[in-house]
């Protein structure tokens, strides 16, 4: 790691002393009034980022790390991406806010972009502050619009911290929060590598996974089921790529029994996978998109849904019960604008595709052939998992499901003392740089996981 001025945004020695202070009297009043979450409070020490720039981020010693987290998956055309800020300095001088009720120039030209990208006539956008309540507007939507209640979602799944999304959600922080009564129901997904269905390859476990939710679908009963709701590529639970074929089976289903197919695009959306959004791989066209994350790269808070024609069709002269005092903040929106029109304009997507398939994803492979202390490695884009085990033919994972381990915790402090930022779960460090990362930035970061993976096969023997 580097902890001087040189290659920094602080301008010289004075100002990055200056910095380092700074962020240091932060990290004091942080440990006196922040509550953070997902954590024990008194367990934590956070890491003081002072800076940050493209695919770099400075801590709070001044050190540079390559940011492979994305912070939560979400700086899709990297950090302080000059047009995106422009946008939003722009946004503030002419309207800061207004409330939702009215037409403002930035919302209407953020979902004219976002209807364009989506696939079929998923034309109207329903915007939220982020992606947990844009995951609770759908299945309202999806309720409303059928007249049931159930809900179906995945095991290894997240889809936000709110009421529903956090009983939707099929891993472990569902647990304290999970009271039976949200309607929700789970099932096993496609995931070939740790397989529920005893499978052997990819087209066994596709058709095994069909057959399973097809018979939870039947003894939940189908007239009950509001909306199937699916990760295209599920995130933080895995980054699990279906297998050929599944998600044009769901829609079957979904078509057979009347349910509507929701695709939670909000970490896997707007480029991390290579494409404008994850589902488009399959060829697939859901009912409702949810979205969030990428669609501004996080520089405001912003979310949505976007809506199908038929489903827009049921609230034409019937009052649809929600809303938010934020929906479609000028600020945010305008982020938006600014970010869909640089990803289109600087072929960020096209980006994110190319080093994935040629970078990206031949490197992990190679540091997967090497090291004994990695499981497999999969994904697409930029968006990408390496699952750490204790034993390759047990399978065992370095640290438990729902937990973590001593032996994870040192991986990833070697990850960090070499200069790169991984997105941490469980026993995977996921590695989902920016959809802008260059092709020298990415062989910078394989080097430095290269060696914390050396640690990890010290670690297991």
């Amino acid at each position: 790691m580097t902890n001087t001025f040189d290659n920094t945004p602080f301008g010289g020695q004075d100002a990055f002393d200056d910095a380092r202070e700074a962020g240091r009297r932060a990290h004091e009043l942080d440990r006196a009034h922040v509550f953070h979450s997902w954590s024990a409070q008194a367990q934590i020490s956070p890491m003081t980022i002072l800076a940050a720039s493209g695919s770099h981020i400075w801590d709070g010693d001044g050190n540079r790390l390559l940011d492979f987290s994305s912070q939560m998956v979400n700086t899709n055309v990297g950090h302080q991406h000059p047009r995106v800020v422009d946008a939003i300095a722009e946004q503030a001088r002419t309207l800061c806010t207004i409330a939702p009720q009215h037409v403002n120039v930035a919302r209407s030209e953020a979902a004219r972009l976002i209807a364009e990208r989506t696939p079929g006539d998923l034309d109207r956008i329903f915007f939220t502050n982020g992606g947990a309540d844009a995951v609770e507007h759908a299945v309202r939507m999806a309720r409303l619009h059928t007249g049931r209640r159930k809900v179906l979602t995945r095991f290894r799944s997240y889809h936000g911290g709110t009421d529903t999304a956090i009983n939707m959600t099929g891993d472990p922080r569902r647990w304290p929060n999970d009271y039976g009564a949200a309607g929700v129901v789970h099932f096993f997904g496609p995931f070939l590598y740790r397989t529920q269905f005893h499978s052997v390859d990819e087209q066994q476990e596709c058709e095994r996974a069909l057959e399973h939710l097809e018979a939870v679908i039947s003894m939940e009963g189908p007239a009950t089921i509001a909306a199937i709701v699916l990760e295209p590529v599920p995130g933080t639970a895995g980054i699990m790529v279906p297998p050929p074929g599944y998600l044009a089976g769901v829609r079957e289903l979904c078509d057979r029994f009347g349910i509507v197919m929701i695709a939670d695009e909000v970490m896997a959306g707007f480029g991390r996978t290579g494409e404008w959004f994850s589902i488009n791989h399959s060829g697939v066209v859901p009912d409702l998109i949810t979205f969030a994350k990428g669609v501004n790269s996080g520089y405001v808070p912003l979310g949505g849904v976007a809506i199908s024609g038929a489903i827009a069709e049921t609230f034409a002269d019937r009052v649809y019960p929600g809303g938010l005092t934020y929906s479609g903040h000028p600020l945010a929106t305008a982020a938006a604008v600014a970010t869909i029109n640089a990803m289109t304009e600087e072929g960020i997507v096209e980006n994110a595709a190319a080093i994935g398939r040629d970078v990206l994803g031949p490197g992990l492979a190679e540091l997967a052939a090497r090291h004994r202390s990695v499981g497999e490695v999969r994904g697409i884009g930029v968006f990408w998992a390496v699952e750490l085990v204790k034993d390759q033919g047990t399978r065992e994972p370095l640290a438990p499901y729902g937990s973590t381990s001593a032996a994870m915790n040192d991986v990833i402090g070697a990850c960090k003392k070499g200069g790169l930022l991984p997105f941490a779960n469980f026993n995977r460090l996921h590695m989902v740089p920016p959809c802008t990362v260059s092709p020298t930035e990415v062989a910078e970061g394989l080097e430095i996981l290269d060696a914390a993976l050396t640690v990890a096969d010290a670690l297991v023997g």
